[in-house]
C-alpha cells in the first residue's frame, strides 16, 4: 500500500474496511447562513423519534443538519451513504463504526457493545446488530443522534428491513435524522400518525428574502439591493445551490443588472447557465483540475495527483474550498473532500465532451491508485468505467475467493454481471462466475459458463495470485475447482453418481489432501451419500469434514459443512443433534474475526424449521425472521427460500392464509431454478402442499407433471417429495387406496436407510390413504407415526394434515395399542393440544362442551340425533337432504370419534357424555 498517513479506510470492525471519510458531517461553508426557523424544527426531534429532511439536490439539506448537529450536546453519529452501502454487511459495519466514533469514552457501555460487535461483525445478523445497538443505547444515559445522509441511494430491501427494525426498537436515548432526495420506505405514515416524525421538505428549505439577503452579503461581501435579492430569489425559487452559483457569478461584476436580465428559467437551466459562468471564469489549471477529478466520489491530494498527473492536488483542493467551489470536507484535517453531488454531475457532463480515451485514462489512473491502496471495489468500478475490461477481470479474479469467504458473493455476482456483453473472459473468471451461479441455484447458467470456460484460453495456475492464501483459494487450482463446480451442478440435479465421479476426479488432481479444494471435494462425496438416502454414512462423513475445516481454521466453511450435517441428522429424525450442530455453527461464526464466515442465516433458519416442527411457533417465528434478515444478502438462495416457506406455514397456523400464499410465492421466486431437485429445494413441493391443504390442487398437479412421477414408480430419494405430493393429491381425490402400494415401497426404502423423518411422513400419508376403506390399517399406521415422532417431539407433520389426522387420532386414543407407552401417550396429548389451538377445519369443529378428543361437527350432531330415534340411514338422508353415502360417512366419523363400533353403542356413549338427552 502507498505510504499515506491519511488513508481513506481503516479496519476497526472485524478486519473489514471502513471508510472513515463517511463518518464525518460536512462543515458549513464560509457563506453559510444559520436558519433558526429550521433548526428549531429539528430541536423538536425527541429521543426515540425521527426527523426526515427530504428535498431535491442542492437545497441545503446536509448543511442544515450539520449546523444543527454542531449545536447539540448529544453525541452525533454521522454516516454518509453511497451506492456500495446496498450491501447490508457494509451498511451495518459503517453504522456500528459511526456509533463507536460518536460515543467515545463518555459512553463506555455503547463502546464496549460495539467493540464486541466488531469481533463478530462477519457472523452477526442484522437482528444481532440492531439488538446490540438498542441494548447499548438503552444502558447509556446520554442522548445519541444518528444521521443517515443520502439515504435515497439505498435500494436494498435487506438494508431497509434493518433500519425499520432499528427505528421500531429504538430506546429513548437514540434520535434519528434521515437526509434523502426521496421518501424512504421507513413506514413514514405510521410514524406520522403516532407523532413520531418531524419533516422538513423542499418548500421549507427555500430561502426567503431575509435569508437570501444574508446569504448573498456573506458570499459577496456587499449587501445586495432589495431588487437584486427579489430577482434571484424568484428566479432560483429560493434554491440554495442556485443562490450560491449566482453569488459566484455576481462576485466582482459591474453589470449586475445586465446579468440579472439574462438570468431566467427553471433552477435546472439556471444551474447549467451558472456552472458555465463559474467554470469559464476559473483559471485553466483549476478548471482542468475540477473536470479531471469529477470522476471521483471522494478526493484527497495524493489521489487527485494520481489522476491528474500533477503534484499540487492538496493545494488545489484547499484553494477550491476557499473559493466555495462546491467542495465538501469529509474530515477535520482537510485531507478528504467530495464535490456537491449536483456540481459533480455537471462537471462530468462537461467532462464527457472530451475524447473518450482521455476520460478512460483518468479512470485507469484512479483504478491503479485504488488497487495499490487495497480498495478493490473502487478499483473495479474505475477499471470498468475506463473500459479496461482486462483490468476489471483481473481484479475480480484475484479477489473472487475473498469475496465469497466474506459472504459477499452477491457483490461478486453483480460485478461479474456488469462486464460487457461479448467480452472474451478468461477461463478462471468464467469458472468464478459459474461458482456464483451454482451457489445461487442456477445450474443451467453455471453449466453454460463452464462450457464457455472449456473453450477459453488456458491459464497456468502458478501465474494466478489470489488475494487470500493459495491453500484456501479454490481458483488457485483451476482444473480441480472446475470439476467441483460440475459436481455441485450434479448435486443440484440429484445426479449423485456424476457428483461422485467429478469429486473423485478433483481429488485425483490434488496433491495436498488437507487443502480447501480437497475438503470441498470430500464434502461433495458426503453430500452424494445424503442425496442417495444413505443418511447414516453421510452423517459420519460430514462430521469428519466439519472437524477438518475446524482444524484448518476456516469458520465460514465449518458453518457450511454444519448446514449439510444438520440436514443429514434431520433426515435421520435426530432433531436434537441437528439443533446442536446449528448452534455449533453459530458459535463458530460468532468467534470468527477477520477471516469472515458465511451468514448466520442458514443456521438460524434451520433452527427455526425445527422449532416449527415441534410447534414452538413464537421461537420459530423469531429465528426465521432473524435468519431472513441475514439470508437476503447471500448468493446462496436456498436459505432465503426455505425461510420464506417456513414463515408461510407459521402464518397459516395463525389463520392468515393470504399472507401464507404470498410468502410461498415469494419463496419460489427467489429460490433456485426448477431443475434443482426437491431434496435440495423443497419449496415448490411445500407451496403445492399448502395450496392443496386450502383446496387448490392445481399447483400440485403442475408440479407432479413437471417431475413426471407416477404411482407405479420405484422409490428414488431425490424425488421422494414429489412422490409424497402425488400420494397426497391422490388421497384428496378420494383414491387413497391407489397410493398405498407406492407409499409401502417408499416406506420400505426409508426404513432400510434409517430416514425417520421420511418414515413419519409416509406413515401419516398411509394412514390417510387407508382411512375410508381400511380403518384398522389407518390406525396402525398413525400409531407407528406417533411412536416414531414422540422421542424427538414432532408435532406439525401431524397437525398440518388437518382434520383427517385429528379424527384418526381419536380412534387411536379410544382403542390404544400396547405400543403407546407413557412417553408416546404424553406426545399424543401434545398433538391433541396442538390441534385444539390451530385455526382451520379441525379447530373450527371443536366445541368446549364436547368432552371428545375430536369433537363432532354440527352436521354429525344432527345425524347422531336422528340415530337416537332409530331411523334407518335412507330416512335420515331424505330428512337431511343429503345422499345415502354422505350419511354413511357421517356415521363412520361419529363411531370413530365416540370410539364405538355400532349405532346402539354410539347412542349410549353420546348420552353418557351429555351429547344427547
Amino acid at each position: 500500500m502507498a505510504d499515506l498517513p491519511h488513508a481513506p479506510a481503516d479496519a476497526p470492525l472485524g478486519g473489514q474496511p471502513v471508510l472513515l471519510t463517511k463518518l464525518h458531517a460536512p462543515r458549513p461553508p464560509a457563506t453559510f447562513v444559520s436558519r433558526a426557523r429550521l433548526t428549531d424544527q429539528l430541536d423538536r426531534v425527541a429521543p426515540g423519534t425521527m426527523a426526515l429532511v427530504c428535498a431535491p439536490a442542492g437545497c441545503g439539506k446536509s448543511v442544515l443538519v450539520s449546523d444543527w448537529c454542531r449545536r447539540q450536546s448529544s453525541a452525533v453519529a454521522w454516516l454518509s451513504l453511497d451506492a456500495d452501502d446496498n450491501d447490508p454487511i457494509r451498511f451495518w459495519r459503517h453504522v456500528a463504526a459511526s456509533l463507536d466514533g460518536a460515543a467515545g469514552d463518555t459512553s463506555a457501555s455503547l463502546r464496549a457493545a460495539v467493540e464486541q460487535l466488531s469481533r463478530r461483525a462477519n457472523a452477526a445478523t442484522v437482528d444481532d446488530i440492531v439488538t446490540t445497538i438498542v441494548n447499548a443505547a438503552a444502558d447509556d444515559d446520554r442522548d445519541i443522534v444518528l444521521v443517515l445522509e443520502d439515504y435515497h441511494l439505498i435500494v436494498d430491501e435487506g438494508v431497509h428491513d434493518g433500519v425499520r427494525l432499528l427505528l421500531e426498537r429504538a430506546p429513548a436515548p437514540l434520535r434519528f435524522v434521515v437526509i434523502s432526495r426521496a421518501d424512504p420506505p421507513l413506514l413514514l405514515a405510521r410514524r406520522r400518525a403516532r407523532g413520531e416524525l418531524i419533516e422538513i421538505r423542499a418548500a421549507d428549505l427555500r430561502f426567503g428574502a431575509d435569508e437570501a439577503t444574508a446569504f448573498l452579503e456573506q458570499a459577496t461581501g456587499v449587501r445586495p439591493a432589495d431588487s437584486t435579492v427579489a430577482t434571484l430569489t424568484d428566479r432560483t425559487e429560493g434554491w440554495a445551490v442556485g443562490l450560491q452559483l449566482a453569488a459566484l457569478s455576481l462576485s466582482g461584476r459591474d453589470d449586475v443588472e445586465a446579468f440579472l436580465g439574462t438570468f431566467t428559467g427553471s433552477h435546472r437551466f439556471v444551474l447549467d447557465y451558472l456552472t458555465e459562468e463559474v467554470l469559464d471564469r476559473q483559471p485553466d489549471r483549476v478548471r482542468d483540475f475540477l473536470l479531471s477529478t469529477s470522476i471521483l466520489d471522494r478526493l484527497s491530494g495524493p489521489l487527485c495527483d494520481a489522476v491528474t498527473g500533477g503534484d499540487d492536488g492538496q493545494e488545489l483542493l484547499e484553494r477550491c474550498e476557499r473559493a466555495n467551489l462546491f467542495l465538501v470536507p469529509l474530515d477535520d484535517e482537510r485531507r478528504w473532500w467530495r464535490y456537491h453531488h449536483l456540481f459533480a454531475e455537471l462537471l462530468r457532463t462537461w467532462l464527457d465532451r472530451r475524447p473518450d480515451e482521455e476520460v478512460h485514462e483518468l479512470h485507469r489512473r484512479a483504478a491503479a491508485w485504488y488497487e495499490s491502496n487495497d480498495l478493490v471495489e473502487r478499483a473495479i468500478e474505475h477499471a470498468t468505467a475506463a473500459g479496461d475490461t482486462a483490468l476489471a477481470m483481473r481484479l475480480i479474479e484475484r479477489h473472487a475467493d475473498e469475496l465469497l469467504l466474506r459472504r459477499e458473493g452477491a457483490t461478486l455476482r453483480r460485478r461479474l454481471a456488469e462486464l460487457p456483453d461479448g467480452v472474451e473472459a478468461s477461463r478462471r473468471l468464467l469458472v468464478a462466475h459459474a461458482r456464483t451461479a451454482a451457489y445461487a441455484g442456477r445450474p443451467g447458467e453455471a453449466e453454460l459458463l463452464l462450457d464457455a470456460a472449456a473453450h477459453a484460453r488456458p491459464e497456468p495456475d502458478d501465474a494466478f495470485e489470489p488475494s487470500i492464501d493459495r491453500a484456501a483459494s479454490p481458483l488457485s487450482t483451476l482444473d480441480p475447482t472446475t470439476a467441483l463446480v460440475h459436481a455441485f451442478i450434479a448435486h443440484l440435479r440429484g445426479r449423485s453418481d456424476d457428483a461422485v465421479s467429478f469429486a473423485q476426479g478433483a481429488l485425483a488432481d490434488i496433491e495436498d489432501d488437507s487443502s480447501a479444494v480437497a475438503l470441498i471435494a470430500q464434502l461433495h462425496l458426503a453430500s452424494a451419500q445424503w442425496v442417495r438416502g444413505e443418511v447414516g454414512p453421510a452423517e459420519s462423513a460430514l462430521t469428519t469434514n466439519v472437524e477438518r475445516w475446524r482444524a484448518l481454521g476456516e469458520p465460514g466453511r465449518v458453518a457450511f459443512g454444519c448446514h449439510y450435517l444438520a440436514r443429514a441428522q434431520r433426515a435421520r429424525g435426530e432433531l436434537d443433534a441437528a439443533i446442536a450442530t446449528y448452534r455449533a455453527a453459530l458459535d463458530v461464526e460468532a468467534d470468527a474475526s477477520a477471516s469472515g464466515s458465511p451468514a448466520a442465516g442458514v443456521s438460524l433458519i434451520g433452527l427455526g424449521e425445527i422449532a416449527y416442527q415441534r410447534d414452538e411457533l413464537e421461537p420459530a417465528r423469531n429465528l426465521v425472521d432473524r435468519g431472513l434478515e441475514a439470508s437476503r444478502q447471500l448468493v446462496y438462495t436456498q436459505a432465503l427460500a426455505s425461510g420464506l416457506a417456513t414463515m408461510a406455514w407459521i402464518h397459516r397456523c395463525d389463520g392468515d392464509t393470504d399472507v401464507a400464499r404470498e410468502l410461498m410465492d415469494e419463496a419460489v421466486d427467489v429460490g433456485p431454478d426448477d431443475d434443482v431437485i426437491d431434496l435440495v429445494n423443497p419449496v415448490p413441493v411445500q407451496r403445492a402442499r399448502l395450496f392443496l391443504a386450502e383446496g387448490d390442487s392445481a399447483p400440485a398437479e403442475r408440479w407432479i407433471r413437471h417431475r413426471a412421477v407416477g404411482l407405479d414408480d420405484e422409490p428414488h430419494h431425490p424425488v421422494e417429495a414429489a412422490h409424497l405430493l402425488l400420494a397426497r393429491l391422490t388421497t384428496a381425490e378420494g383414491r387413497g387406496r391407489e397410493a398405498v402400494p407406492l407409499l409401502d415401497r417408499l416406506l420400505h426404502t426409508a426404513t432400510d436407510d434409517g430416514r425417520v423423518a421420511s418414515m413419519i411422513e409416509i406413515e401419516l400419508l398411509r394412514a390417510l390413504a387407508s382411512a375410508d376403506d381400511h380403518p384398522a390399517d389407518a390406525a396402525a399406521s398413525l400409531t407407528r407415526a406417533v411412536v416414531l415422532a414422540a422421542p424427538q417431539r414432532y408435532v406439525r407433520p401431524f397437525v398440518d394434515e388437518g382434520t383427517p389426522v385429528a379424527t384418526l387420532l381419536g380412534r387411536v386414543v379410544a382403542a390404544p395399542s400396547p405400543e403407546l407407552d407413557r412417553t408416546v401417550l404424553g406426545h399424543v396429548a401434545t398433538l391433541i393440544a396442538a390441534f385444539e389451538r390451530t385455526p382451520g377445519p379441525a379447530a373450527a369443529a371443536a366445541s368446549p362442551a364436547q368432552p371428545l378428543v375430536v369433537p363432532l361437527t354440527d352436521r354429525e350432531l344432527e345425524v347422531l340425533a336422528e340415530l337416537a330415534t332409530g331411523k334407518p340411514n335412507r330416512q335420515i338422508a331424505d330428512e337431511l337432504y343429503v345422499s345415502l353415502n354422505t350419511v354413511k360417512k357421517h356415521i363412520t366419523h361419529i363411531l370413530d370419534k365416540l370410539g364405538v363400533s355400532n349405532r346402539t353403542a354410539a347412542v349410549d356413549r353420546a348420552r353418557s357424555l351429555g351429547l344427547l338427552p
